[in-house]
């Protein structure tokens, strides 16, 4: 069986690398690394797959950032997965011209499902990712500013039959808080569908949370703010990647 995956995260707010504790705007730690350089970083250890959000796009309900993702997407091997305000074709259109190669949706899938499920069919389940971000078991939207009264698996039972393929659930109650990630919340989802691939994001904090996910039979993991902290370092990284 091959190593989860692990994905770092840069969110980019103004520009620069920041990290929001339990979604809130008003918790915000920058950090002194440009979204670039960090991307580089991650790329001579190995790392492929980076997860970027917009969060200004996200506030904005549109993609504010597009010029850093021209930058990031012309990396040599590094695909990015590029989530924040999208919620139009053509803004779904820009990220991908600008050099996105995943899109990962929210707030449409939630609200405007119809929408979601079209674009799975005519852009490919291979490059739209469900973002499924939580509260108290229920889905959070528009930068985790407003919440919706469907689960995941709600969501992601309507949008199996249109080719889903992967989706990143995110426990914001965990996100930025280093406290471990819901595991089990994870292994229900990855049991209970085995054809859709399952992105852990949220609270992870040590070396010891990745083994454990990986313990678990789980695919892939989003790692923000512990790295930034030095709670895993990129040597880990490194060797994880390199050993996979």
């Amino acid at each position: 069986m091959s190593k989860i995956e692990i994905i770092p995260a840069i969110d980019i707010i103004d520009g620069k690398c920041v990290r929001l504790s339990q979604g809130d705007y008003n918790r915000k730690t920058t950090y002194d690394y440009s979204p670039l350089d960090m991307a580089r970083r991650y790329a001579d250890i190995g790392v492929r797959r980076l997860h970027v959000v917009d969060l200004d796009g996200a506030k904005a309900s549109s993609p504010v950032n597009l010029q850093v993702l021209e930058k990031l997407a012309g990396i040599d091997g590094l695909e990015i997965e590029w989530g924040g305000g999208i919620k139009s074709k053509p803004t779904l259109e820009d990220i991908f011209s600008a050099g996105a190669s995943y899109a990962v949706v929210g707030s449409v899938a939630a609200r405007q499902p119809e929408l979601f499920a079209g674009w799975l069919e005519e852009f490919g389940a291979d490059k739209m990712v469900l973002g499924a971000d939580i509260s108290n078991g229920k889905i959070a939207t528009h930068g985790w500013l407003e919440t919706d009264e469907k689960s995941v698996e709600d969501l992601v039972d309507l949008f199996l039959s249109y080719g889903l393929s992967q989706a990143i659930v995110t426990e914001i109650s965990r996100d930025g808080m280093l406290t471990g990630p819901a595991t089990s919340l994870y292994v229900g989802l990855q049991k209970k569908y085995p054809d859709v691939i399952f992105t852990v994001s949220g609270g992870i904090g040590s070396p010891q949370d990745i083994l454990d996910l990986d313990m678990a039979g789980l695919h892939r993991v989003i790692v923000g703010k512990a790295i930034y902290e030095n709670k895993i370092p990129l040597k880990f990284i490194q060797e994880w990647l390199q050993n996979a």
